[in-house]
Parts: structure tokens; C-alpha cells; sequence
């Protein structure tokens, strides 16, 4: 693995990060918290981006591996957050929200492997 490939993922992951933080926050405020929103739209999006992007890169655009590494595993890698998934779905079972808890778990792998099929369709489709 090159410099450059390592420093492209650097720069994904603080952009991923970044995108996360903004883009769960924005759900929260419209859809308040009592039930983990922001982290499970982050990762509806971020696992349709991951199969649009993974076919886009690899059969249509053939970019640099830098690229890449950068969007796919950097940005995209920052902006999905299984470890926040986690938290909150943790979180719901203490505070005796089983329901939700299930939801959000139910939610978070299914549909996010859902949106990781469509983007894959939608990318063949470009």
C-alpha cells in the first residue's frame, strides 16, 4: 500500500467522519431522539452509496485506486457507523425499549444490506 493511498483514505475518513456527525444531527433535528434516527438513516445511505459506488468504481469509471480506497473505505468507511449502531441499540435494551431496540437492529441489517443491493442496481444502471 502506497503513501498516497494511505493518506487518501485519511483524508475520506475525516470527511466521512465529518459528513456523519452533520448529517445525523440534521435527522435528529427533524425527527427528535428518541429512537436513533440519525445513525440509522447515516447507515441506509452509506450502505446504498457503498453498492452504487463499488460498481460504479469497478465497471464503469476505472479511477485510481487511491480514489478508491479514499471514498470507499475512508469517507464511506467514517460515515457508516456500526459502532454507533451498537451503542444505541444498547442504550434501548437498558432502558427497556426492547421494540426499539429490535427495530433499530432489524432496521440497521436489513435494510442497510437492502440499500447495499439497490446500489449495486442503480450503479449497473448508470
Amino acid at each position: 500500500m502506497s503513501v498516497l493511498q494511505l493518506v487518501s483514505i485519511m483524508l475520506g475518513g475525516a470527511f466521512g467522519a465529518i459528513a456523519r456527525y452533520l448529517l445525523s444531527n440534521l435527522v435528529y433535528d427533524w425527527l427528535g431522539r428518541s429512537f436513533p434516527y440519525g445513525t440509522l438513516s447515516v447507515n441506509i445511505l452509506g450502505s446504498f452509496l457503498m453498492g452504487l459506488l463499488t460498481i460504479f468504481f469497478l465497471q464503469k469509471a476505472h479511477l485510481d485506486p487511491a480514489i478508491r480506497l479514499g471514498v470507499l473505505v475512508g469517507f464511506l468507511g467514517s460515515l457508516t457507523t456500526f459502532s454507533t449502531f451498537s451503542l444505541d441499540t444498547l442504550d434501548l435494551i437498558q432502558e427497556g425499549a426492547l421494540w426499539q431496540a429490535l427495530i433499530n437492529v432489524l432496521g440497521s441489517v436489513i435494510v442497510c444490506v437492502f440499500a447495499v443491493w439497490l446500489g449495486m442496481l442503480a450503479g449497473r444502471h448508470i
